[in-house]
């Protein structure tokens, strides 16, 4: 069961006027605090309600629209039959034993199951926490051990891969039930125990809007992978920031088909492709994975009209052939996000859907995630420059500080990021040492990424002050994989950091001393990594060096590390 009691954010709900232009910065009083707000206006939020309630709260009005298109099957789900089925399922939990506070895993590719199980926990006051199903043994029970998951739902094709894990020894008894949405293997549930229950057996429940509904897991600017406690109302907030009032600035219709190929567990696909479509009555295409051909043959035949993607995805729809084959001219909006999209590509993918908005998000899984959107993609749509992430959302607050004094900055000056508003994450699960870093007194959270706001008030980053590598998106977790490194024994020390790359954005590469004595090659490096990781952790290249640069307390000066990458120059092989 999740205990934040200790781990609250500072009070928001005072509606007085916030620190402005004009007001002295805390830090240094003769410092200006510059506030940056949406072009848009701030909006009515109904951010009290549960987060199944504020998502189906237009359910007699779509009650027999499409609402889940399983793209494998063709299946379709109306937004009556998926509240419905999402009440059984919520019963089903209940009769499991699965109270108010506890967790479930999702260990699940794009599935209606994925969706059901979600806001079936939301109705109980339980909290989903969803992971890749491709992970290895060792990093799905990091997580499930974190998050005192009470079971998890899963496919059978993965259930060998958790009994292959000490802890996974122990499926089928009570401390971890499993739940497949195929047919199950030995000790294991098949979700039919759960979907099929009585939905008039969901159990009253007392959900507060401060109670957490989601719990992602997020390296945040440094470290390992946390558990970023997501509120009722941080993630209702979220979605009206988005997609509420009378000029949204995701202008979602209820005819809108979103493709939903990136995976639920992110964060990105969960927030602004299902809650955001659930929430405007708009249908969601489920693909379970990414293949070009599918996607195309089935966003021709749905006729997909909002396209949520990533830079590697852009790269395959600007660069592959098929694409000419196929008619997309359905779509009407395209938006780009997890990872900075080139203006080259951006370009690239114009030329393909030349009918179609193109624009950028930028966000956080710590922030709930979203903290700014391109305005073209509002009803009444401003026009925007490329390489912009649009401006800071609705409703949320905006600054930039110099990443060494602190101080806040204006216009056209780079400097950290941060964040305020009720969308943000109430706090990091069980660790208020690495809340504290991260949200601070004043409620700002502190992206960890270097940017400015132009004079236009769009939102363009630069570069980042924290060490996580995007791989296509992906968190890749440097400290992760050191520790990893310097875990085996012919290794003495070990770095990572992140090599550019067109196709992934960022991949890792690792700088290695070996211990005296060994004898250790760049493959078996890779090899002893590879089967310890998810694929999009594994490490692309392995330099040896004599010593990992670093700082007089011991701080890897990953810097130092980086330049000799760009300059491919001074990279000591002994």
């Amino acid at each position: 069961m999740i205990s934040v009691e200790s781990q609250q954010k500072p009070d928001l709900s005072d509606p007085s006027p916030k620190p402005d232009s004009n007001e002295p910065n805390s830090a240094n009083s003769a410092q200006p605090t510059h506030i940056f707000k949406s072009k848009l206006p701030d909006i009515p939020i109904s951010n009290h309600l549960p987060l199944h309630t504020y998502c189906f709260e237009n359910l007699a009005q779509c009650a027999d629209r499409p609402c889940l298109i399983v793209g494998s099957t063709g299946k379709i789900y109306s937004y009556a039959e998926a509240h419905l089925q999402s009440r059984k399922v919520a019963a089903g939990f209940s009769k499991l034993g699965v109270k108010k506070g506890d967790v479930i895993m999702i260990l699940l590719q794009n599935s209606p199951e994925f969706v059901l199980s979600f806001f079936a926990a939301s109705m109980i006051g339980a909290v989903a926490t969803a992971a890749n199903p491709f992970y290895t043994a060792d990093e799905i029970f990091k997580q499930f051990h974190a998050a005192k998951a009470k079971l998890i739902i899963t496919q059978s094709a993965y259930v060998g891969k958790l009994r292959d894990h000490e802890a996974g020894k122990d499926i089928g008894e009570d401390q971890l039930k499993v739940i497949t949405v195929d047919d199950p293997p030995e000790k294991c549930l098949h979700f039919s125990v759960v979907s099929e229950a009585d939905e008039n057996e969901v159990p009253e429940v007392e959900i507060d809007p401060d109670d957490p509904v989601a719990l992602p897991f997020s390296s945040g600017t440094t470290g390992l992978p946390k558990g970023v406690i997501l509120t009722h109302k941080s993630l209702a907030t979220s979605v009206a920031q988005q997609v509420d009032g009378e000029n949204p600035n995701l202008y979602l219709k209820p005819e809108d088909v979103l493709l939903c190929v990136l995976p639920l567990f992110h964060i990105f696909s969960l927030n602004s492709v299902l809650l955001c479509a659930l929430r405007a009555g708009s249908a969601v295409l489920l693909m379970h994975k990414f293949e070009i051909g599918a996607l195309l043959e089935l966003t021709q035949k749905h006729k997909v009209s909002v396209a949520m993607v990533v830079p590697p995805l852009v790269l395959a729809l600007a660069k592959n052939p098929m694409v000419a084959d196929y008619d997309l001219s359905s779509i009407r909006l395209v938006l780009s996000g997890a990872a900075p999209l080139g203006k080259e590509l951006e370009d690239a993918l114009r030329s393909r859907v030349p009918q179609a908005v193109l624009g950028q998000g930028y966000g956080m899984t710590e922030a709930g995630p979203v903290l700014s959107m391109c305005l073209g993609f509002a009803k009444e749509a401003f026009t925007t420059k490329s390489g912009s992430c649009g401006t800071v959302v609705r409703n949320a607050e905006l600054k930039v500080l110099h990443p060494e004094t602190g101080l806040s900055l204006g216009y056209n000056q780079p400097g950290e990021i941060c964040i305020r508003g009720h969308q943000i994450m109430k706090g990091y699960l069980n660790n208020e040492e690495a809340t504290a870093t991260t949200i601070d007194a004043e409620g700002w959270l502190h992206t960890g990424d270097i940017g400015y706001v132009d004079d236009d008030d769009e939102l363009f980053i630069v570069d980042r002050v924290k060490e996580l590598i995007k791989f296509k998106g992906f968190q890749v977790p440097p400290a992760e994989l050191e520790g990893l490194l310097v875990s085996h024994p012919s290794i003495a020390d070990a770095a990572v950091v992140p090599q550019k790359d067109e196709a992934a954005g960022e991949v890792p590469v690792a700088f290695v001393v070996r211990s005296n004595g060994f004898d250790l090659t760049e493959e078996a490096v890779k090899e002893y990594i590879a089967k310890r990781v998810v694929f999009y952790k594994r490490l692309h290249r392995v330099y040896f060096v004599h010593a990992i640069p670093k700082s007089p307390s011991g701080k890897i000066l990953r810097k130092d590390l980086r330049a000799k990458l760009e300059s491919n120059n001074n990279i000591q092989t002994p």
